[in-house]
């Protein structure tokens, strides 16, 4: 006779393992005691959350900072690149047509928001660590063949870069939502808000060592430079001058990112992504261990590894990841709102973040470091190069040290709240007032405006969305709320900027309609004011109870047929 007990779900086979020290603890033999996948995933990751601040974590937060120094690197050199470019390929001119260089400046941004989606999602489909470096690896390629591109009777140069540039905003957009999600996933809770923080103010880093650049290779090739009056007549030695200038200053964006290739091809899988959507509680377990103990990854034995995964497979009460479970997910009001209102504010912050540079002329010939009436073109690159770092020295790189020391105790809703208040009043009077006040009120303006995008919406926007979202969708709506944002960014740059000339542009008034444009900046930060409410305050909270997977999933409906194997898996 057949037993009529129902059968009981595999348990998984346990041993413990050898090794760990006072330096390095063995997390594995703490819970291998423990069948209850659910539990075992719930300890394992509390140990992550309640980890003391170690080299760990510091070494997390190095590796990927220095993908967006790379990044913020190659973005922040298109402007220098473009008047070199201008120089060296448009003589009698000296620059590029305005076609061509909004060309270039967007290529960038339009292939970002391909990166941005594309690897947001392949990051929750396929894992973080099977992505994490084919980015950078897209990023070197693609700098290293624009370094080399040169033009030919039958293909123009500026095409060249356009599609060079497209490719590594592909790698530079994939970065944004893995070096988020990685460094949110493996930092403790009550520091996380700073490590995340940490590894985005790298990109002030990158402008700053751009400048940098610019004026070291600048200084190398003053003879050369002094030879012409202008840029517009450079021409022979000058223009081979200006030719490696710009090959330089572009090449250099690579040696970062092969610095930390290395790092990140070997960094090992987030134990979180290898619960909730791996199902390998064994190797979770053991990677949670050989994560605190510096090692790639952790190697459990096979075939408890084999019997753990199969018992998680009924017993885990986390939602398995398919499309049909996103569309429930994000049809929840709460859910949806919560992707409106990061995705929003992205989108609000980078329509005006791009636009403050339409400024920038004016704030050079402020402090005195205008390329109008300059003797040679040695001058003129000169003061490009330290204009540019002044800028970028004002308000943008203290801006971004103070948010990583505020973040964890103001907290990252109060922080951006009170940057797209204090960045709506700052338009409003640039706006309304543009045409009443000084060039030095406009200079103090301008550095505060720097200073509250980064002590602001610009470094909490990068957060956020890093936090509030399960693992199984956290780096699909990262992506998408980057990519949100990155479509405002074409849209500041590509459609609200040119509105400037309108009212009939002159040599002596080159922007007629200024004022109406930080008008509409204004308007789009006040609009980032009502984004924000939809978003939670996140600061010392665990990333399951913001994303509300510290509670047990109901087992009925679809979110019950969720739980079990999908046909339609993600």
């Amino acid at each position: 006779m057949a037993d009529a007990s129902p059968s009981t779900p595999p348990q998984a086979y346990t041993q413990k393992t050898t090794g760990g020290n006072n330096a390095y603890h063995n997390y594995h033999n703490d819970f291998v005691h423990i069948q209850d996948p659910n539990e075992r995933r719930r300890l394992a990751l509390a140990e992550i959350d309640k980890a003391p601040f170690g080299w760990y974590h510091v070494r997390a937060c190095i590796v990927a900072g220095i993908g967006f120094f790379t990044d913020s690197y190659d973005i922040f050199a298109v402007s220098l690149l473009n008047t070199m470019l201008g120089i060296v390929y448009f003589p009698g001119s000296g620059s590029l047509p305005a076609s061509s260089d909004n060309a270039i400046k967007l290529s960038t941004s339009a292939g970002t928001v391909v990166g941005q989606l594309a690897f947001g999602y392949l990051a929750d489909h396929v894992g973080r660590k099977r992505m994490y470096g084919l980015e950078l690896i897209i990023i070197i390629f693609a700098t290293l063949g624009q370094a080399l591109s040169s033009g030919s009777p039958s293909v123009d140069v500026v095409g060249l870069i356009i599609f060079w540039r497209v490719l590594l905003g592909v790698g530079i957009g994939g970065d944004y939502p893995l070096s988020s999600i990685i460094t949110s996933e493996f930092a403790t809770t009550k520091w996380r808000g700073a490590m995340m923080g940490a590894v985005f103010a790298m990109q002030g880093i990158g402008q700053l060592v751009c400048a940098f650049v610019m004026l070291f290779v600048t200084l190398g090739f003053r003879e050369a430079l002094e030879s012409a009056s202008k840029p517009a007549t450079c021409q022979g030695y000058c223009a081979i001058a200006v030719d490696k200038m710009w090959r330089t200053l572009i090449g250099f964006g690579a040696v970062p990112a092969c610095i930390a290739l290395y790092y990140r091809l070997t960094i090992p899988e987030t134990p979180r992504y290898t619960f909730d959507v791996g199902r390998d509680v064994e190797k979770a377990t053991d990677d949670v261990k050989a994560y605190m103990s510096g090692k790639p990854e952790g190697h459990p034995d096979d075939v408890s590894r084999i019997q753990a995964r199969e018992a998680a497979q009924t017993q885990m009460t986390i939602p398995k990841a398919s499309w049909s479970d996103f569309r429930r997910h994000y049809s929840i009001p709460k859910n949806g709102l919560l992707l409106f209102g990061t995705a929003g504010s992205w989108f609000m912050l980078d329509v005006a973040f791009y636009g403050l540079s339409l400024n920038n002329a004016t704030i050079l010939e402020t402090i005195g470091y205008s390329t109008k009436n300059v003797s040679n073109t040695y001058q003129f690159m000169y003061n490009t190069a330290i204009g540019n770092l002044i800028i970028v020295l004002a308000g943008a790189v203290p801006g971004y040290w103070v948010s990583v020391a505020t973040l964890d105790t103001l907290g990252r809703k109060t922080i951006q709240m009170g940057g797209f208040i204090i960045l709506t009043i700052l338009f409003i009077i640039m706006g309304f007032a543009y045409n009443h006040i000084s060039s030095n009120s406009l200079l103090a303006i301008y550095v505060l405006a720097q200073f509250f995008f980064n002590f602001g919406p610009n470094m909490t926007t990068f957060i956020v969305p890093g936090e509030v979202f399960p693992t199984r969708y956290r780096s699909t709506s990262h992506g998408i709320s980057a990519a949100s944002g990155k479509i405002g960014s074409i849209i500041g740059q590509g459609a609200i900027s040119t509105l400037r000339t309108r009212g009939g542009a002159t040599t002596a008034n080159p922007a007629p309609w200024m004022d109406h444009v930080l008008e509409i900046y204004a308007l789009f930060m006040l609009l980032g004011v009502f984004t924000t409410f939809f978003i939670p305050e996140t600061k010392r909270k665990t990333l399951e109870e913001l994303s509300g997977e510290d509670q047990p999933a109901p087992l009925t409906g679809v979110i019950g047929h969720s739980v079990g194997k999908t046909e339609e898996s993600l």
